[in-house]
């Protein structure tokens, strides 16, 4: 996820305080204004879950550690490099130089989970040396370190120093299935020159980055030099450093497509560049049939809580109403209180708003507070609250108040998930001059649930009553469908009688 788009959600959620488990942040996304994006956020867990779920291969690795570690001759000296043990059909073993031969079906376990297999194998156990001329195959789930599973030539490595080369190579390195034509392995990342790199699991992937060299870095970010962007066997554009943030590794980087029924076909992509120490200036493309060139253009900074963000261009909401800045500035910034489970956000945005024909000075400021998600009977409590302040030069209008939010969130099984909420904001389309991110009303109930058909499908029911009027005023429905590497969402919104149809890549 940008810089950018990560703020307009922070502040988009501040303001309405209908905000969602801090830490979360949804891959696939229903949208909508019904609170499905709740159980989004269940789902793409879920997927985090199951993509790293250790294979058989990986438990057999730490099965075999752990018997390891019974059968030691000495107690274990954490300062000193981890054990190893071998086997093969053929070993030959020198006790006084520490050399050693192994061929046929040779399996080399560390201590520490690592294992390396090939049909021949030499090395040292004094100077921690193992070398497979020939094919070889990897396996790494050492506690700090990125997860590896590769086969491929020429393996060097000494595991004392946890350095070592792997020649032209393939597998799966931490959340990415990659490939190179060199492996080389640090204590504190992983490089790989001439590769590329997927989320796609697929034989053939339908898209993915080839680059130069990446740098892996555990458990922080994921750093490309001079990389291609592939849709199938096209290139559809190039940078000369591409940096993803493992911690926070929702972004789009390929093209999303789909229909609606108000915008007609629609097509976006973003399009991003780091262009100094946290600051990335980004280009939002969006076009549509009905409405045409949509798009929106961003130079962001963050620094720790922090961040400002100048924007440019048109947006949409979920009730399709468009606004457009021209320009705008958006602050924000978050902080836990303490050790305390409670955070709080300060945010502001002014700027020129254009819509529905209509030129404003548009200032928006406030503060908004969030309790951590509380257990609550098996349900998940989320508690919000908030003050806002709207200013608006083209009537002079200023409406300010509270809003806070209410949802129980429960997960029945692995299938089914539901939620039901209150929310209540001071700003809603009566009071506001421009409709945009506005709620019909002040009081509302929102409700839904979603239901995992199998493998691929699911499917969910996003609803919300609002209390002035006493009535649904909307009830979307939405189908969800797995590719091998890409989603389509369907919804239809029943009380407005809209379809939206959207085709997204496995975000990267």
């Amino acid at each position: 996820m940008t810089t950018a788009l990560r703020t307009r959600i922070l502040l988009a959620l501040s303001a309405a305080c209908a905000v969602f488990p801090i830490g979360a942040e949804a891959a696939y996304s229903g949208d909508g204004n019904t609170g499905i994006q709740r159980l989004d956020f269940i789902e793409n867990r879920r997927r985090v879950e199951r993509a790293n779920r250790l294979t058989e291969e990986q438990q057999k690795l730490l099965a075999d550690a752990q018997e390891m570690r019974k059968h030691l001759r000495h107690p274990l000296d954490e300062t000193q490099p981890s054990p190893i043990a071998f086997e093969g059909d053929d070993l030959t073993y020198d006790e006084r130089t520490g050399d050693f031969v192994a061929k046929g079906h040779v399996d080399i376990v560390q201590l520490a989970a690592r294992r390396f297999q090939g049909d021949y194998v030499e090395g040292n156990t004094v100077r921690g040396d193992v070398s497979i001329p020939d094919k070889a195959h990897m396996l790494q789930l050492t506690e700090g370190q990125t997860r590896v599973t590769l086969d491929g030539y020429r393996i060097n490595y000494n595991y004392q120093k946890r350095t070592g080369t792997m020649a032209e190579a393939k597998g799966k390195v931490g959340a990415y299935y990659m490939t190179g034509k060199r492996f080389e392995f640090y204590p504190d990342k992983i490089v790989v020159y001439d590769g590329t790199q997927t989320k796609c699991g697929a034989e053939k992937p339908d898209y993915h980055l080839s680059a130069d060299v990446a740098e892996l870095y555990p458990g922080d970010r994921l750093v490309l030099t001079n990389v291609k962007f592939w849709l199938k066997n096209k290139v559809i554009f190039t940078k000369k450093r591409h940096e993803v943030g493992i911690s926070h590794p929702i972004q789009q980087n390929f093209p999303r497509a789909g229909y609606d029924s108000d915008d007609g076909v629609w097509l976006e992509q973003t399009f991003e560049q780091s262009i100094a120490p946290r600051v990335t200036a980004a280009f939002h493309f969006h076009v549509t049939t009905k409405h045409g060139w949509r798009s929106h253009y961003d130079l962001g900074w963050q620094n720790a809580g922090a961040s400002a963000l100048v924007t440019y261009g048109s947006f949409e909401d979920g009730d399709n109403n468009w606004i457009k800045k021209e320009p705008s500035l958006i602050l924000g910034y978050g902080h836990r209180i303490g050790k305390s489970p409670v955070s709080y956000g300060l945010y502001s945005e002014y700027g020129r708003w254009y819509g529905s024909g209509i030129h404003s000075n548009h200032w928006v400021y406030g503060v908004s507070v969030t309790h951590d998600t509380i257990p609550f009977h098996g349900f998940g409590l989320d508690l919000a609250a908030g003050y806002s302040v709207t200013r608006e030069s083209y009537d002079r209008s200023r409406v300010q108040g509270m809003n806070a939010s209410a949802f129980l969130t429960k997960e029945f099984d692995d299938r089914f998930a539901a939620y039901v909420g209150y929310v209540y904001t001071k700003n809603t389309k009566a009071n506001s001059l421009f409709h945009f991110n506005q709620e019909d009303y002040s009081k509302v109930i929102q409700t839904g649930m979603s239901y995992r058909i199998d493998k691929n499908n699911r499917i969910a029911v996003g609803a919300k009553y609002a209390s002035g009027p006493r009535e649904w005023t909307d009830v979307d429905y939405y189908w969800f469908h797995d590719l091998h590497c890409s989603q389509i969402i369907l919804r239809y919104r029943s009380k407005q009688n809209s379809w939206k149809v959207k085709w997204e890549f496995t975000p990267w």
